[in-house]
């Protein structure tokens, strides 16, 4: 007798859902597949349930969807990113375009949500600019988890990464593991335009000559090599920042989302929450007499004041506080504000953060965010709060991953 850890069933997935799983019906149960595509039949284990919906992983493919692909790399399936890799990249597209609908409807309520299409990346693989290395000292181990685990899958080429990047990978690769401080959990890695050092300590530095196009800041107690930064021009804003401050991980669509979160937005007053390096703080201080970014990061925000005065933007300034602190201490005082721009976490902004902007009665708002389920989430309290939409772009930042950039422009 089967047991319900190693049941197997057969299924045919009817569409992708947020999160990225494959929906199937069978045997009254409501199952979610990982790693499938559109119109696969399949033979699936039931790995476990959570309420009435089952999780189940692939067996056995019995009739592969016309979209399916075979996956490229060799980690596919054990590495825990990339998980659509199995689609063609139209059906990457297209089923992004649906996890955004799917959640404006069932989340935000709204009846009828506007045909969204996702625009591609120029680049479906070698994009990245931007990686998180996980370093398991023991196994002597470089890469990332491993799918549902935080075993660290040993990674030697990383299909997404910018070349350069890939080529940090594999000189940090061959630094001997024990070199490597015991502490040293993992390596953040960030690529610009401006030549390539490796490395981050508080404590001593030197610096490697690696090449050129990228740089690489690691962790705190990686003593070995030099802290740096890089740079990059998008459009005609220049901007400095290093791997100790969130930046876009795919460069060749910061113009087209900077342009879509901004639109012809122009006036008096403008906010630019969750600010980071200021990657929309400087268009916006052209086109508003004032504007206040507001950023918890203490090195992003250093950052921002750095661009925004190479760029002699003096009317702008950058607080560094959570926007939920700032908000809560100033809504009261700032006055008729024209555009509100937010750019919040994938956890999406916090509840006091909502409430303060619907207290602010911006004309305009302008949500940029990485996850369809949270920003749906939010809109639901904009809409009520009387906002209602004017557009929804959307933008192919990670390829081969189910994650997807959105912008939605509100008025009152």
């Amino acid at each position: 007798m089967e047991t319900e850890s190693s049941l197997t069933i057969d299924v045919e997935i009817e569409r992708i859902l947020p999160g990225g799983v494959g929906l199937a019906h069978a045997a009254g149960k409501t199952i979610f597949v990982a790693l499938a595509a559109p119109g696969d039949r399949l033979r699936v284990a039931i790995d476990r349930q959570q309420g009435n919906v089952s999780f189940a992983s692939i067996k056995e493919i019995l009739e592969p969807s016309p979209v399916r692909v075979e996956p490229p790399c060799s980690y596919f399936g054990r590495c825990g990113g990339c998980d659509f890799q199995q689609m063609t990249y139209e059906a990457q597209l297209e089923a992004k375009a649906g996890m955004i609908t799917d959640c404006l409807h069932r989340i935000a309520r709204l009846e009828t949500p506007p045909e969204i299409v996702v625009q591609a990346s120029p680049k479906e693989w070698r994009y990245r600019a931007r990686a998180t290395w996980q370093v398991d000292r023991d196994e002597e181990r470089i890469g990332y988890y491993e799918r549902a685990s935080r075993r660290v899958c040993d990674v030697a080429d990383c299909a997404v990464l910018v070349p350069d990047l890939q080529g940090t990978l594999e000189q940090v690769r061959a630094t001997p593991i024990e070199a490597f401080p015991a502490g040293l959990k993992h390596i953040e890695v960030v690529a610009g335009a401006n030549g390539l050092t490796q490395g981050s300590s508080k404590h001593s530095t030197s610096s490697v000559d690696a090449g050129k196009s990228a740089a690489v800041s690691l962790a705190p107690e990686f003593a070995q090599f030099h802290t740096s930064e890089v740079s990059l021009e998008v459009g005609h804003e220049a901007y400095c920042y290093n791997a100790e401050a969130f930046f876009q991980v795919n460069q060749d669509l910061l113009a087209p989302l900077i342009a879509s979160a901004l639109s012809n937005a122009k006036g008096d007053f403008a906010l630019d929450l969750y600010s980071g390096v200021g990657l929309f703080t400087l268009p916006l201080a052209r086109s508003f007499r004032r504007v206040i970014g507001v950023e918890a990061n203490h090195v992003a925000s250093r950052f921002a004041r750095r661009n925004l005065q190479q760029a002699q933007l003096a009317s702008t300034r950058v607080v560094t506080v959570t926007v939920a602190d700032w908000l809560q201490a100033n809504v009261a005082t700032l006055g008729p504000i024209d555009f509100v721009l937010l750019d919040p976490p994938r956890a999406g902004a916090e509840s006091i953060v909502i409430k303060s902007i619907l207290d602010l009665h911006p004309a305009h708002i302008s949500y940029v965010s990485c996850d369809p389920a949270t920003l749906a989430r939010d809109l639901k309290k904009l809409f009520a709060g009387g906002y209602a939409l004017d557009s929804i772009a959307a933008f192919d930042m990670f390829p081969q991953t189910h994650h997807v950039e959105t912008v939605v422009r509100l008025s009152r």
